[in-house]
């Protein structure tokens, strides 16, 4: 029987082994997923919340046994850990608070039809498949009345695990999350089987096209959240210790390793200089080791091969002319071949270079300097990517008239790498498409099914 091996990046050792399903044990899954969804779509709203806070509750309740495993298989630095969980759990009682109203029926009330009785209804989608571990895309998905079946990232395989334990502990039915580990060949087989009625998928460009490609033989949604090259324009009025505090963070944060981290900075000429001497200053106080350590601010990125993937973005752009800011030589566990890597920050970059235009997704960040909010707009748009994006000013009608001209599914102004669970959460271009949490994303996890009754017959 086929294995999965998961490498840690903290000591490049094996530490967690799986089975992978056979293609049998996935067709009995989706089967049994199936069949819970018959009983599961009938619960009513109200019963299903409950649940789910429950589901909540065991899950934080085991907040410092999930962050040292997080740590074991990401690297992250222990610390912020609880970060994590701490998400997690915002994310979902917010989901957990509005699905009554979100989910109810849609009344319609027009005086000139009286007789009739209209409304919508929401109804579950047979029911839904979340590719990735994704609390925006699980809890909704069960809320909306639909069952779940969850392939996680084979880097991260305890934390679908977890997911189930925490659910069993709430009380939920049987089968109606399910987790598996496959392979690629059985996940697109799966994707293809008739019963799956909707695919959310959170990973890169090249990967949401080929779930688009196996989901295409079927009339079916998916939701992508794919690629990002965020950037960050800081104005000429901007507070700068808050802002170069905020963005050499959302950077650097995790090493890079974020959805919505920032991976190029845009700043006003009249700022750039102070912004950049500070910016610099800040990040030489990164302090890059061991994970597990808990003085450790910067650990380990997630692969051997992800680290020289940015390593070497970093120095083709510095053959094409970029300068490094950052020597190597004070972060001593920077090490080619090994996931640690120091962070780097390059100015006299440009949008011929990769580093600016190519997602990084790890501890690099390119800065420019611009004369004007018009050629800041241009660069920020200048990308395949629109997951979200920042401006960093005193001026809310500046930052509102700027966003409304930057191609982005999320504009933050004095804030960044953040998810707030009642807005929106979306991407545009090669980001992806679909939307989770808020009010909104219950409609992407269920289809309106209309009511038009006739009252009066005579």
């Amino acid at each position: 029987m086929s294995k999965q091996i998961t490498i840690s990046p903290v000591d490049n050792k094996p530490y967690v082994t799986r089975t992978l399903a056979t293609t049998e044990e996935v067709n009995k899954a989706i089967e049994r997923s199936n069949i819970a969804f018959q009983a599961w779509k009938k619960v009513p709203v109200k019963e299903r919340v409950q649940i789910m806070t429950k589901f909540v509750d065991a899950f934080v309740a085991k907040k410092e046994d999930l962050s040292k495993e997080l740590t074991l298989q990401m690297g992250r630095p222990i610390k912020y850990g609880p970060n994590e969980i701490n998400g997690t759990e915002e994310r979902a009682r917010y989901m957990t608070s509005i699905a009554e109203e979100g989910l109810k029926d849609v009344e319609i009330t027009d005086s000139d039809k009286p007789g009739f009785k209209r409304f919508i209804r929401k109804e579950p989608l047979a029911w839904n498949y979340p590719y990735l571990i994704s609390i925006n895309g699980v809890v909704p998905a069960l809320l909306a009345g639909n069952t779940v079946i969850l392939k996680q990232s084979s880097q991260t395989p305890l934390c679908a695990e977890r997911f189930a334990e925490a659910f069993k502990e709430a009380g939920l039915p049987d089968n109606v999350f399910q987790f598996l580990h496959m392979s690629h060949i059985d996940t697109e087989k799966a994707i293809k089987n008739p019963l799956i009625a909707y695919i959310n998928f959170t990973g890169s460009v090249e990967g949401g096209r080929e779930i688009q490609k196996a989901a295409s033989t079927k009339f079916i949604a998916t939701g992508l959240e794919l690629g990002g090259k965020d950037p960050a324009y800081v104005r000429h009025d901007a507070d700068i210790d808050y802002t170069v505090e905020q963005l050499v963070d959302g950077s650097f944060f995790n090493s890079g390793q974020c959805c919505c981290a920032i991976e190029r900075i845009y700043v006003h000429e009249k700022v750039y200089e102070k912004f950049i001497q500070k910016f610099v200053d800040l990040t030489k106080q990164y302090k890059l080791g061991d994970p597990l350590n808990p003085d450790t601010t910067l650990g380990p990125m997630v692969r051997t091969k992800a680290a020289e993937f940015v390593r070497n973005q970093i120095e083709e752009a510095v053959n094409q002319g970029a300068k490094p800011l950052i020597e190597t030589a004070l972060f001593p566990q920077d090490k080619k071949q090994t996931p640690y890597m120091a962070p780097q920050v390059l100015v006299n970059v440009n949008h011929s270079m990769r580093v600016m235009t190519e997602e990084s997704f790890g501890p690099v960040i390119g800065i420019m300097k611009v004369s004007s909010d018009e050629e800041a707009i241009r660069l920020m748009n200048d990308s395949e990517f629109g997951l979200t994006a920042s401006i960093w000013t005193k001026d809310p009608d500046a930052a509102v008239a700027i966003g409304n001209e930057i191609d982005t599914g999320t504009w933050f102004m004095n804030r960044c790498d953040y998810l707030d669970p009642a807005l929106a959460w979306v991407g545009v271009k090669n980001s992806g498409r679909g939307c989770t949490l808020s009010k909104f994303g219950f409609d992407y996890l269920t289809r309106p099914k209309s009511f038009h009754l006739k009252l009066v017959t005579k």
